[in-house]
């Protein structure tokens, strides 16, 4: 039964996967200010989309080095629209509330532009987020560009972010200078996202 049940759960994840090249599909997220955001709203301008959880120790890792912050700013500044998504259910770990959220935003110097809740999944499961970080980047057209790992180090040792080759900066200056994406599907790692 449990072997069952487990091949359902596996086949009913990949149904939510999306593709490069597809369109990404629009969503609506209660964000930690309390408004509620759009993916459509970003119409027209190039999108990151991070799946966090503060608890993860790879995400840690990014985090607590500042290499996720850096990026964020690098990409922000050219007019990049960093969306962090907290789809941990409640209860499990990573879950947040809006307070929680801005306070974890406050102290890890994130420079995200937003910090959207997800805590009932259906936005994680649409995109076949399996990890924190699992990292998409959706193009001026809305189709998406990229998605998978954050670099080619899996691993929660801080001292792999020097040298890592960070395939969301490559992937996302790539979409704005209107190139092709070198590397635009890689297998994603980190934590589970914890549904």
């Amino acid at each position: 039964m449990r072997t069952i049940l487990l091949a359902i759960f596996l086949s009913l994840s990949v149904i939510g996967a999306v593709k490069v090249g597809e369109k990404a599909p629009d969503f609506s997220l209660k964000g930690n200010d309390g408004k509620t955001y759009k993916l459509s709203d970003l119409k027209g301008k190039v999108v990151v989309l991070e799946w966090l959880n503060h608890g993860c120790p790879f995400v840690k890792k990014h985090y607590s080095t500042g290499n996720m912050q850096k990026i964020q700013k690098k990409l922000v500044t050219k007019g990049v629209e960093w969306v962090s998504i907290i789809s941990s259910a409640e209860g499990k770990q990573g879950y947040s509330t809006p307070e929680e959220a801005t306070e974890n935003k406050k102290n890890h110097n994130s420079n995200a532009k937003m910090i959207l809740l997800d805590a009932e999944g259906g936005v994680g499961r649409t995109y076949g987020a399996k990890t924190t970080p699992h990292m998409f980047v959706i193009d001026k057209k809305g189709l998406i560009a990229y998605m998978g790992a954050i670099d080619n180090k899996p691993s929660t040792d801080i001292s792999d972010v020097n040298g890592a080759r960070n395939y969301v900066l490559e992937a996302t200056n790539a979409v704005l200078e209107g190139k092709e994406v070198a590397v635009a599907t890689t297998k994603p790692y980190g934590c589970s996202v914890k549904y």
